[in-house]
């Protein structure tokens, strides 16, 4: 008898969380060939993405390789980027992979299936606005998170040296969703701990970070208190936040307000998400106005029940006509719904709906604090939570994410080897 195909397409938190549980459940057994594609070689849990960006994370340490936790788990893994889907034929099309000479090393491939996961992701939403694409830098991937942190690097160093003719490091940060708001707190973070490494003169009052708001608060998506405290948080960091300001353009030099020009040196783009314009009419399947997939209660695309989406670019709509939100909550929950219906489909049992329950929100501002609501949908509202109680709490957002990954042992191994990585090894990725 022939084992289903189930494809998978994108390694964030939702597919690789997927991939993992099917594999332990069907690959490993024999009954089913599970199959990953991700254009990375490794996997970083996308909201530490910021941590990346400043340096106080260590990618190096912190990425898990696919291709070993493929072997662990059950499941193939497949380098390649997604360029095409047949829906009649049920193939999906890779792009040929190239070396960084140039040389192709992996030609263009088709992958069959049976079953189809799109777990793409979002990227950034830059609207059209004028020069953004060619000035700012966005944090939808680790490779732009890590250039970031280049940039930042020079941009200590210049700071830092007597020759360097202005006082300030001016750094603008555009969307102050959580994304924005964890970045800005980050920075903080991380100047004052560049002063253990040689970088005396970079002193607080020497960063000039502005995070810029389209709307009328910051963390639009948050009750509102949580907002105004975070807002506290960043103006006592020296956080210059500014709301109902539209960017109208992007230059070299900084970011166009209208009239106004606010000069910046680095200038980061977090306003705002869309699915990939690759998704827009994917073989016929329906799209939403950011290009998400539509799909069914089941998260199976509506003109497709072969084909399911989740995470960012699934479009699922909601009772109170909003859609499920780009959270890496929704991600988790959406991967563990789809791993229960194709295990019932396999086994000739019927498909239970999907249902999105909101556990809340929490931010971190760095060691500055954190703040949040937790079990949003179970106490008729949100409970709002601060300090080391929220701390705690965003923490084990990430553990969980570990857990469904590696299980609780392996978990507690590695929170372990990371508690002594921070005494052994330098604060900050300082290269």
């Amino acid at each position: 008898m022939t084992r289903p195909r189930i494809l998978i397409v994108g390694g964030g938190a939702g597919g690789l969380e997927l991939a993992t549980r099917l594999g332990n459940k069907l690959g490993r057994r024999g009954k089913a060939h599970i199959t990953l594609v991700d254009r990375n070689h490794t996997h970083i849990w996308k909201p530490l993405l910021h941590e990346v960006a400043t340096g106080t994370l260590d990618i190096e340490i912190d990425q898990l390789s696919y291709r070993a936790h493929a072997a662990a788990h059950g499941f193939d893994f497949q380098l390649g980027r997604f360029d095409g889907l047949n829906r009649q034929q049920q193939k999906v099309i890779l792009a040929p992979v190239f070396a960084d000479d140039g040389e192709e090393v992996l030609a263009a491939r088709e992958l069959d299936y049976d079953y189809l996961v799109l777990a793409i992701g979002s990227v950034s939403n830059h609207f059209n606005t004028p020069g953004v694409a060619e000035h700012c830098i966005f944090l939808d991937s680790p490779a732009q998170a890590q250039r970031f942190h280049r940039h930042l690097l020079d941009a200590y160093l210049k700071l830092n040296s007597p020759r360097h003719p202005k006082e300030t490091l001016n750094i603008a940060i555009v969307g102050a969703g959580a994304t924005g708001v964890e970045l800005a707190a980050e920075l903080y973070h991380a100047a004052a701990e560049l002063n253990l490494y040689g970088f005396a003169d970079l002193r607080k009052a020497r960063l000039n970070i502005s995070v810029i708001e389209a709307g009328p608060r910051i963390l639009p998506a948050l009750p509102e208190r949580i907002a105004i405290a975070a807002q506290k948080e960043l103006e006592k960091l020296g956080v210059k936040v500014r709301t109902n300001t539209k960017v109208t353009a992007a230059n070299s030099t900084g970011l166009q307000l209208g009239s106004e020009q606010l000069d910046a040196e680095l200038m980061v783009w977090a306003a705002g998400i869309k699915a990939p314009d690759f998704l827009h009419n994917l073989d016929g399947l329906e799209n939403n106005r950011i290009n998400q997939l539509l799909v069914n209660s089941k998260l199976q695309t509506t003109l497709d029940s072969r084909i399911y989406a989740i995470g960012d670019c699934a479009g699922c709509p909601l009772p109170d006509n909003k859609w499920v939100p780009p959270r890496a909550q929704s991600a988790h929950q959406m991967a563990s719904s789809v791993a229960d219906n194709i295990l019932a489909e396999l086994n000739g049992k019927s498909l239970r709906e999907f249902t999105y329950k909101d556990h809340g929100s929490l931010i971190s501002l760095s060691r500055f604090g954190t703040v949040g609501s937790l079990m949003g949908n179970l106490v008729g509202g949100a409970m709002m939570i601060e300090g080391r109680i929220a701390r705690l709490a965003y923490i084990s957002l990430y553990r969980m994410h570990q857990v469904a990954l590696h299980g609780w042992l392996k978990m507690l191994v590695i929170s372990l080897v990371a508690r002594i990585n921070r005494i052994v090894r330098p604060r900050l990725k300082l290269h």
